[in-house]
């Protein structure tokens, strides 16, 4: 008995040691299958739980650690990022997490630290400027640490920027302001660099000056003013630009794991920076996380500088979803006053006329047209007339296109709709072929323009024609059903009968619900 109960003793560690591994495992599994539903909440609670049962497993904090940025969970992150430190497995970017919080703490052992760790890695170019702030906060001679010119061109660059906003942080404020206009362009990097400078300025009392620097009174930017956040020196504020500046360089890019990272940084370094919240937003929603990106831009002041570009970038990605219906009930109110900005109106009828709400957005671009400026521009009568004929009325719409192309006379999209519609609704089909030909000369790889083409010669019965343009078009465009269809039709007047339903099979796969009987029609008893 004293043998057994031994043996039981030693036995039971071992157990309990293989059911926490096992339910380690299972958390980190279900984590990873939310993380691949998109449910960030739900995988940040799992990978915790991973994390706690399976100290020291780097896979793990990895994951815990790249879901924590997207969801912006900072406890979990520290946790994985000190799990991958330990392992020395810390990916680059982990640094910059790091140095965010130690930045906002104003710990500068631990931001110097992190430094030093993003000096030895890809991120070097960073370095120099980061230490220069960090001296800043600490009393020394910032100026002196950008003494040495970088041979790197990015690395200069942000050296430039960043000497003239310590010009500014410093006292040296025409100095400074005179340093930045050296180095500033006409891009988004440069607004947010007047920004930045405006902020310090302002903090400093200098409001002369920063509203100067915003471009003075007759600039957008100057309306702004008053919302503008003012802003002391320190290293968070200085690694917050610094962060927000690379993170908007790779936002023209695929958005990857150091977008979100530079976002995140940015915002632990700085919770009110809106300007990293948008970024952040965007490089989410291009990942597919929709509902992710949205409430990071509820975060958002809604009385701040970047207020109605939130709204933009709200409706912009719920119409990416084509979540039409959620798009509209943000941009209706946005158009309902009289004196509703053009763009507010233009948005508002291209989200009803996508909503396949044509009868409603009509009145909207007639509301858009009625203003003297919106006259002169080809692309509010193009949309008015989709609208009209979407609607049902195709002369009204055609009066509409002529009107387009009164302005712009050389612009294929709207030679393209004009032959295309007086082709589909029993207009001047030779008339109509010219305006294609002329719109497909102008813009050849355009599959639209080459499916309406082939489609008019189509109608006009030269099928021998037709064909090479309309498998062209589905060659480029295989995701358009309408061109699909198109060719499955021509195939079909050629009498290759395999080939036509194989087109209309492919065109029934991504085409709209409605479309899909008429289909299922034509692949069962062909034209």
């Amino acid at each position: 008995m004293l043998a057994l109960s031994m043996g039981i003793a030693a036995a039971t560690p071992a157990l309990a040691v293989s059911r926490t591994a096992e339910s380690g495992l299972l958390a980190y599994l279900a984590a990873r299958a939310d993380d691949a539903d998109g449910d960030g909440s739900e995988a940040v609670r799992r990978y915790a739980a991973a994390l706690a049962d399976t100290p020291g497993n780097s896979e793990v904090a990895l994951h815990a650690y790249r879901e924590a940025l997207v969801v912006g969970d900072d406890r979990l992150l520290d946790r994985a990022i000190a799990t991958l430190a330990a392992q020395g497995a810390a990916p680059p970017d982990a640094a910059l997490v790091s140095l965010g919080a130690a930045a906002r703490a104003r710990d500068l052992a631990a931001a110097n630290a992190a430094i030093d760790r993003l000096a030895g890695g890809q991120l070097v170019i960073l370095a120099a400027p980061l230490r220069a702030w960090a001296m800043q906060e600490r009393g020394g001679d910032a100026l002196d640490v950008l003494a040495q010119r970088p041979r790197d061109s990015v690395a200069r660059r942000l050296d430039e920027e960043s000497r003239a906003l310590l010009l500014i942080a410093r006292g040296r404020y025409d100095d400074g302001v005179a340093a930045l206009r050296a180095v500033l362009g006409n891009d988004q990097a440069a607004i947010d660099l007047r920004i930045a400078a405006a902020r310090l300025l302002r903090g400093a009392g200098q409001d002369e000056r920063a509203r100067a620097m915003l471009g003075g009174p007759a600039s957008p930017l100057a309306a702004l003013y008053d919302r503008l956040p003012a802003a002391k020196p320190s290293l968070a504020f200085g690694a917050a630009v610094l962060f927000v500046r690379l993170a908007d360089d790779l936002a023209a890019g695929d958005p990857g794991p150091m977008s979100i990272a530079l976002s995140r940084a940015a915002l632990r370094a700085e919770p009110g920076n809106d300007r990293a919240r948008l970024l952040l937003a965007d490089a989410l929603s291009r990942l597919d996380r929709t509902d992710r990106a949205l409430a990071v831009l509820d975060g958002v002041d809604k009385a701040g500088v970047y207020a109605a570009t939130a709204n933009a970038a709200r409706i912009a990605i719920l119409a990416g979803v084509e979540r039409y219906d959620d798009a509209i009930a943000i941009a209706a109110p946005l158009a309902q006053p009289q004196d509703a900005p053009d763009v507010a109106l233009a948005t508002l009828g291209d989200l009803l006329l996508a909503a396949n709400r044509p009868k409603e957005a009509a009145p909207v671009y007639r509301r858009l047209l009625d203003r003297p400026t919106a006259t002169v521009r080809w692309e509010p009568w193009l949309q008015y007339a989709a609208s009209l004929d979407g609607g049902g009325d195709w002369p009204a719409a055609r009066t509409a296109l002529l009107r387009a192309q009164s302005i712009a006379p050389d612009e294929p999209a709207v030679l393209n709709y004009l032959g295309y519609g007086d082709v589909t609704h029993g207009g001047d089909v030779p008339k109509a072929l010219a305006l294609l030909e002329r719109a497909s000369a102008l813009r050849p790889t355009d599959a639209a323009i080459t499916d309406s083409l082939g489609w008019a010669w189509y109608r006009t019965g030269n099928v021998a024609k037709a064909l090479p343009l309309l498998e062209r078009a589905a060659q480029a465009s295989p995701d358009n059903a309408e061109i699909g269809e198109h060719l499955g039709d021509a195939y079909w007047a050629a009498g290759r009968r395999y080939e036509a339903r194989y087109a209309w099979r492919a065109a029934q796969v991504v085409a709209d619900a409605k479309d899909r009987d008429r289909l299922a029609t034509k692949i069962a008893e062909g034209l």
